[in-house]
């Protein structure tokens, strides 16, 4: 039994033993059925994972390829940019470093300037505290008390000349001064007796036939070179029968050569030394005349004692005309409304008579001498010792000097009714049309203003108005302004009378 029992026990040891042995054989043989399964796997998954590594590598190298061309391209770009960039700051840096080599300069000099200019002052300065101890050593005051004595007198007079204007705008406002002065210049107007002619400078020299023209030429053209040479005048032969024309832009000049030309014709022997002959007595025939005509407009205007040279140049008027009136007779006439305006208003009749005659003086010269012809006659008659006060009125008419003398505004009228009465003087139908087109267009530019008339030869200007846009007290406030404008803007003889017209219009209809 024990026997057995040890038996079964081996044989079970033994049975275990053998089924271990076998479940170690089974299981190595299943790990390693799965350990050659997961190697193929792997080696499958390995190829897998080398074909895709592959072909990620060129997608890389691709990609890589690509990002690389175009970053190279932005790099380009970019490097482009920059050079220009770079080129820009280099010029603005060159401009401005001359710019600040300019202002170094510039203010290098300024502050020399202002080391002078503070010299200056300082040398000013001190000649300045000079002369005030010498003006108080020499009157007896002190600053303060030379400047409270003189503001007082100023004070004074400021006072007594505020007291007088206002009396006389009080008395002038009374006595209607406006139809006070609208009836002198009708009397001084009517008291007028002299008659003016327009004349124009002669051009043409009437000759007796057409053969005398080539004796003028003379052979090869000696003798009118010869009158043109010694006169200073051009000779036009043209087709123009029985006729030769002057041409030249000084009067006296022309003058001479018509006179000269006249006797040339006349005697019938022309050569160069007969023409120099004849023009040298033309010169002083036509001198001769233009000084009598100096003297007897100064009869005529009642102005004696002129100086000589004074009357002679006055002459040369006589052959001077401006809108086709003499202006030796415009002188005359001038200086009689002058001295009829300055009888009416307590002026001084001699210096206002004076003034009007000598007034144009410098358009005889203005050709010789630059400048206007105010102030050329001016400089004139001062040299040839007119007093101040008739001097001031040449000067004066038109405004190159502000009149400061009753005499210098009378002059300034008398000039303007000379030259704008009806007669007086002839315009060109062209520079009337541009002028009346003017007005129109004037007084067309301002709002509301609907239509726009020239009339009386452009002496009214009459204005139709939108009356929805313009009032009754709009109306004179247009009417003001466009008199200002016309009197700012353009030049015209006389007046121009500004009328504006408003109507409102109430419109219906029977059915």
């Amino acid at each position: 039994m024990p026997v057995a029992i040890a038996l079964g026990v081996i044989l079970g040891v033994l049975g275990l033993a053998i089924g271990a042995l076998l479940g170690n054989t089974i299981r190595r043989r299943i790990s390693q059925g799965r350990v050659e399964a997961a190697e193929r796997d792997a080696a499958k998954i390995l190829a897998e994972a080398q074909t895709r590594e592959k072909e990620i590598l060129l997608e890389g190298k691709e990609e890589a390829i690509r990002l690389r061309g175009q970053v190279e391209a932005e790099l380009k770009e970019r490097r482009a940019e920059v050079l220009k960039l770079e080129q820009r700051v280099a010029q603005r840096e060159e401009t401005l470093d001359r710019k600040l080599d300019s202002l170094d300069r510039r203010s290098q000099s300024l502050d020399d300037k202002e080391k002078e200019l503070s010299g200056t002052r300082a040398e000013l300065e001190e000649l300045r505290k000079k002369q005030l101890e010498e003006i108080e050593r020499i009157s007896g005051l002190t600053t303060q008390e030379a400047r409270g004595v003189l503001l007082a007198e100023v004070e004074k007079e400021a006072r007594d000349e505020a007291n007088r204007r206002v009396r006389a705008v009080e008395v002038e406002a009374r006595e209607e001064a406006e139809g006070r002065a609208r009836d002198i210049l009708a009397t001084a107007i009517q008291r007028l007796a002299t008659d003016v002619v327009s004349e124009t400078t002669v051009s043409v020299v009437p000759i007796p036939s057409d053969d005398m023209k080539g004796r003028i030429i003379g052979r090869e053209g000696r003798n009118i070179r010869a009158l043109e040479a010694a006169t200073g005048i051009d000779l036009i032969i043209d087709d123009t029968p029985d006729a030769v024309t002057l041409s030249g832009f000084d009067p006296v000049r022309r003058e001479i050569a018509r006179v000269a030309l006249s006797k040339l014709v006349t005697d019938g022997r022309i050569h160069p030394t007969r023409i120099e002959e004849m023009v040298e007595k033309a010169r002083q025939e036509v001198e001769l005349g233009i000084k009598d005509a100096g003297e007897q407009a100064a009869i005529e205007a009642g102005c004696p004692g002129l100086h000589p040279e004074i009357l002679k140049t006055l002459g040369r008027l006589k052959y001077r005309t401006s809108y086709g009136q003499n202006q030796l007779m415009h002188a005359v006439e001038s200086a009689h409304i002058a001295g009829m305006l300055a009888e009416e208003i307590n002026a001084d009749i001699n210096v206002s008579r004076r003034g009007a005659l000598l007034h144009d003086l410098g358009k005889a010269i203005d050709h010789e001498v630059e400048g206007t012809h105010a102030l050329i006659g001016a400089e004139l008659a001062r040299r040839f010792g007119v007093s101040p006060a008739v001097v001031h009125c040449v000067a004066s008419h038109h405004e190159e000097e502000e009149p400061q003398t009753v005499e210098a505004v009378i002059v300034q009228i008398a000039d303007a009714i000379s030259g704008s009465r009806p007669g007086a003087r002839m315009e060109t139908l062209e520079h009337y049309i541009r002028r009346l087109e003017a007005l129109e267009s004037l007084a067309n530019g301002f709002q509301g203003v609907e239509k726009a008339f020239a009339i009386q030869a452009g002496r009214e200007i009459r204005i139709i108005v939108k009356h929805e846009e313009v009032d009754d007290l709009a109306s004179m406030r247009l009417a003001r302004d466009i008199s200002k404008k016309i009197e700012e803007s353009m030049e015209y003889p006389g007046q121009i009378k500004v009328t504006v017209v408003r109507e409102t219009r109430a419109v219906d209809y029977a059915k």
